[in-house]
């Protein structure tokens, strides 16, 4: 029944004329002017170009798509399970995070930290206890780690109730603790990564220095300064040029002819540059990484060994521990279990997407409407879209010659 006008106004609602101007703000909870929720890195590693290569791997590692899921007997994907768990891996983590922001939280944090925590913070029930057992989890939070103590770990997690970060000593059993599995390249002191990030720090104290506005400056004097008074004298000579070049609307001065000035804000050679850059081509080829990844202009070969080295790792050491704190013994031997699914038409171009669905259906690996689906069309509502068949061989329009037997004659027709 279409709906009529006057259901459609006494139905009206307008956020701005309906909303209460007389809210207490003091029953809101805490507020802030920055989301508090989000991860703060350390401040060498957000002042710095690593920032682009956490946040370039940690973009990749989110479009992987993440289900909770059943298996058959011969250990393959058989269907998804319908759960709490699957909805923070498919939909929505908490209350302020998707579920890919969700995993590219835990990617950035733990490539700060070298280690993150994922807390489960709404439950079905109390997961304090060593022996807390089966819980179905509904949102769950990343932390950092504070302290490690032999079957517990003192995390830092924000409570979307108060607003604030709370530090919290949870079991080990019941909290995910994922670490980097880059963690050598990256996190360890004497690594390729903080090496790197060290010759960066110099290197703008360097540009610091030159950028100050100072122009060290060296005034050789006609005259030996050895006596106090020939002291007083070159200290009194010197302030007056620094009052000539401060006064001056050009930062011009004079001097006496014989008098010699030496400039040193020269730029400075040393081999700091080639040691970047030498850091950072290392530091590519340990994670993986090319020029070409970052510029998006990698080819498909590129970008597969990008994925295999580097975006792979992170999403299985991620499902790993998932699979270990989160599906208990019970749920395994159900053949329950947490798979990840990359889009294998992702790195397709479309001059050749057309010959890859070609094979695809025609080797009855996809149906046309699963191809339709990955290249954003709707399903046809044909019944035979849905079928695994080869469409390049047509069903047999003649009668089939049984062995033995002569083919049937073929009858001219005559005027």
């Amino acid at each position: 029944m279409p709906e009529t006008l006057s259901n459609r106004l006494k139905h009206a609602w307008n956020v701005f004329r309906s909303r209460d101007s007389t809210v207490d703000r003091s029953a809101l909870g805490n507020s802030s002017f920055r989301r508090p929720d989000r991860t703060r890195l350390h401040v060498t590693n957000e002042r710095s170009v690593i920032i682009s290569v956490y946040n370039r791997i940690a973009l990749d590692a989110s479009a992987v798509n993440i289900q909770h899921v059943r298996l058959d007997d011969n250990g393959r994907f058989f269907e998804t399970i319908d759960s709490g768990l699957n909805g923070i891996l498919t939909q929505e983590a908490n209350i302020d995070q998707t579920h890919r922001a969700f995993i590219q939280d835990i990617v950035m944090s733990m490539f700060d930290d070298g280690t993150v925590a994922v807390v489960p913070v709404d439950t079905d029930k109390d997961t304090d206890s060593d022996v807390a057992g089966s819980f179905d989890i509904d949102s769950v939070r990343t932390g950092r780690i504070l302290e490690w103590f032999p079957r517990h770990v003192r995390v830092k997690v924000y409570n979307d109730k108060t607003g604030i970060p709370e530090d919290l000593t949870l079991p080990k059993s019941s909290v995910a603790i994922i670490e980097n599995p880059l963690y050598a390249v990256m996190n360890e002191p004497n690594g390729t990564l903080k090496r790197l990030i060290r010759k960066l720090a110099i290197l703008d104290a360097i540009d610091e220095q030159s950028g100050a506005g100072k122009l060290d400056l060296i005034i050789q004097l006609p005259y030996v300064i050895k006596t106090p008074a020939r002291k007083e004298q070159a200290e009194e000579r010197r302030k007056d040029i620094e009052v000539q070049l401060s006064g001056s609307k050009y930062g011009i001065a004079y001097t006496d002819g014989t008098e010699k000035i030496t400039q040193l804000n020269r730029p400075a050679e040393n081999n700091l540059m080639k040691q970047i850059e030498y850091l950072t081509s290392m530091l590519y080829s340990q994670l993986g990484l090319t020029e070409e990844v970052f510029n998006g202009k990698a080819d498909e070969a590129t970008m597969l060994n990008y994925h295999n080295r580097t975006v792979t790792p992170i999403i299985m050491a991620i499902i790993d521990e998932f699979k270990r704190k989160f599906l208990t013994k019970t749920a395994r031997t159900q053949k329950q279990s947490i798979m990840y699914f990359k889009d294998a038409f992702g790195l397709v171009p479309i001059s050749s997407l057309a010959d890859v669905a070609d094979k695809f259906t025609r080797n009855e690996i996809l149906s046309p409407n699963e191809v339709r689906s990955i290249i954003g069309y709707k399903p046809d509502k044909n019944p035979k879209s849905d079928e695994l068949k080869n469409r390049n061989i047509g069903a047999p329009t003649s009668t089939p010659v049984v062995q033995g037997q002569a083919p049937a004659p073929i009858s001219a027709s005559t005027n």
